[in-house]
């Protein structure tokens, strides 16, 4: 008999308790949902709403049944609909009447609510230290590039000189939002519902702050009807999750054309590349093209956790079962995705030379000969519209900035002088941006000391 069947005269449909039971998918909320759960006995011997000693008996059952799951011996029900009630199934059954008093002044409602804000604050945790792990990774790669001169691009056109290192750095600020996001979203999963009941809280005496500190939650809800229904925390999560995947995906983007014949600026390791079924000559960048589409998926989670709130009265409703499977989803897709990322990037090879060849093409000095003359006091949309008949020059001569002979520069202004070969070399024109967040070297390496100390 179902545990809340009393009122009900006929059994489940068989196809209705298949279509509503979720223990396929709550299952992993195990854990969390003991560990709730001796709270709230233990919560309740406390206060006297059930004697010490069936507080204890309860707590020593939940542990030792926690065990039996951990080592394999318990096979879910599912018959017994979610997580909560094969838990208190199981628990009866092994320690009789008294563990029916388990769910005093408690509902499944704020059950759930308390063991997926359990579950989110433990992956969190998990992911915030892969994102640290990531971040590190690019720091001790952006010290091997200080001096590794490249192309950096808009429009996906070559733009100006940069390095290799200052590229790697733009992505460490991004991890380092998405590292504080999830700091901020942790706030808001810190806080505790246990107490709530089904909608209106509850008739007995609870000690909801102790429970708080039995748990390790910095808050205690203070709206009952809220506290069941809000799954802000959860939106919030997969919101910081398309965050982080859209970063790995713009990553990804330009590690796969790096990688072409076109641009042969890295290879991957072999490890982290796979072949063609027919062409032999082929390596494929299979592990970046993953996680970039992968990225869609972790968006559908947040667009199926908002779908599902957005007409929802309050206070809990059936439809909120259907947040899990996308918090579970987009869990298990960042930090799959952040497990292979980080070494397929460790372990690229960098085609120095090839990099530094592309800056020296598409007249990436182009802007350093402007800088030149705005130098020497020529106004700078005047110097802009030399250069730029400069390059239309080269253009037609089929030459670059830096072949042009000083009496070629003379003729566009006779501002040009000899210095100028100094100032347009491209690992000069990096090295010369030596303002906070530049690309010269000291300024990269004041950037990595920074982000350090943020990490620590």
């Amino acid at each position: 008999m179902k545990l809340w069947g009393g009122r009900f005269q006929k059994t489940t449909d068989r196809l209705v308790e298949d279509f509503h039971s979720s223990i396929s998918f709550d299952q992993r909320l195990y854990r969390q949902d003991i560990q709730g759960s001796i709270a709230h006995a233990t919560m309740l011997g406390k206060v006297g709403v059930i004697s010490q000693e069936e507080a204890a008996e309860i707590v020593r059952g939940l542990q030792e049944l926690l065990e039996e799951i951990e080592s394999g011996q318990v096979e879910f029900d599912v018959a017994a609909e979610d997580i909560h009630m094969n838990v208190e199934q199981l628990l009866t059954a092994k320690i009789g009447a008294v563990g029916k008093k388990l769910h005093t002044a408690r509902s499944r409602n704020d059950q759930v609510a308390v063991d997926i804000r359990l579950y989110l604050k433990d992956e969190i945790t998990v992911i915030r230290q892969q994102l640290k792990e990531l971040i590190e990774t690019l720091l001790d790669l952006a010290e091997q590039h200080l001096h590794t001169v490249m192309p950096g691009y808009t429009h996906l056109q070559r733009a100006q000189p940069i390095t290799l290192a200052h590229h790697l750095m733009a992505y460490t600020q991004m991890f380092l939002r998405d590292r504080e996001r999830l700091a901020d979203c942790y706030k808001r999963a810190d806080v505790l519902p246990l107490g709530s009941g089904a909608l209106a809280g509850t008739t007995f005496p609870l000690d909801r702050e102790y429970t708080a500190e039995l748990l390790g939650f910095a808050e205690v809800s203070d709206n009952s009807l809220d506290a069941v229904s809000d799954r802000d925390f959860a939106v919030e999560f997969c919101a910081a999750a398309s965050l982080i995947m859209m970063h790995l995906s713009r990553f990804c983007e330009e590690i796969i054309l790096w990688s072409s014949g076109e641009f042969a600026f890295i290879e991957l390791d072999d490890a982290y590349s796979t072949g063609s079924s027919i062409m032999p000559q082929k390596k494929n960048p299979d592990v970046a093209e993953l996680i970039r589409g992968k990225t869609g998926r972790v968006y559908g989670d947040l667009l199926g956790l908002l779908t599902m709130l957005k007409g929802l009265p309050l206070a809990y409703n059936k439809d909120m079962q259907e947040d899990k499977e996308a918090l579970f989803d987009a869990i298990d897709t960042v930090k799959g995705c952040l497990m292979v990322f980080r070494p397929m990037l460790a372990t690229m090879t960098v085609r120095r030379e090839n990099m530094a060849q592309a800056a020296r093409g598409g007249f990436t000095n182009a802007t350093d000969v402007a800088d030149y003359l705005a130098k020497k006091g020529v106004p700078f949309r005047e110097a802009h519209e030399i250069v730029g008949k400069a390059v239309f020059y080269c253009l037609q001569h089929n030459k670059n900035l830096e072949e042009l002979t000083l009496q070629e520069y003379q003729e566009l202004s006779p501002v040009f002088a000899e210095d100028i070969y100094d100032a347009i070399g491209v690992e000069y024109c990096a090295a010369a941006r030596k303002v906070r967040g530049g690309p010269a070297p000291e300024a990269v390496l004041q950037a990595i000391a920074r982000t350090r100390a943020r990490l620590e």
